[in-house]
């Protein structure tokens, strides 16, 4: 994928976070009570989730988990209990949940599958030109750490749920990529390049 693609669906990405009119302003104080109220069973209460396949979200670019509740809400991305629990979500909610966890701390995490980091490093910071592959830093940055507004973070996620995101986009059983960006790259990675990438990215800071 070119250069000029990933920005041009970086700014898809970005423009599809706006709503309708001003943006609710955030309240951290309310956030950290929806996450108490709704989230916290599968998240945890800082955003730090022990239950790999449950996402951490501790750290993650506020923007990011917007999109995710508003198509999760919308039914655009598929899950049953996420839709269930998005659905009763105002849109203030889903700003001030994600402004919390947005400001909360990500716990470190060490690598994991040492036979796997050579390739997972080689892939992620380099991608693979044979098969058209683009480097995964090239969005997420080096550290993993995302960019605001258009790509996740990846640092310190459990290995198991970007794995499972990653074998859903290769499978199209999710489809809210801006212009099937994450399923067009997916689908030219095997398993095995998956798995290491996935596991890779836990040890990034």
């Amino acid at each position: 994928m070119k250069f000029g693609m990933v920005m041009a669906a970086a700014g898809v990405f970005a423009a599809s976070l706006s709503f309708a009119g001003e943006a609710p302003k955030a309240d951290l104080a309310k956030g950290q009570q929806t996450m108490q109220q709704v989230c916290v069973a599968c998240h945890g209460a800082d955003g730090n989730s022990a239950a790999p396949a449950n996402p951490s979200l501790a750290g993650q670019q506020p923007e990011y988990i917007v999109k995710q509740l508003t198509e999760f809400k919308k039914g655009v991305r598929k899950n049953p209990i996420m839709m269930g629990m998005a659905t009763p979500l105002s849109d203030a909610d889903m700003v001030n949940v994600a402004a919390y966890l947005g400001s909360q701390k990500a716990k470190l995490q060490e690598g994991t599958k040492p036979d796997l980091q050579a390739l997972g490093k080689k892939i992620f910071m380099a991608g693979n030109p044979a098969t058209g592959v683009p480097a995964c830093a090239a969005c997420h940055g080096p550290k993993g750490s995302g960019m605001p507004a258009q790509f996740p973070r990846l640092a310190g996620q459990h290995a198991e749920y970007i794995q499972a995101q990653m074998l859903a986009f290769k499978k199209e059983e999710r489809a809210n990529d801006p212009n099937s960006m994450m399923r067009q790259i997916a689908a030219k990675m095997n398993e095995k390049e998956i798995e290491a990438v996935s596991h890779y990215v836990v040890g990034l800071r």
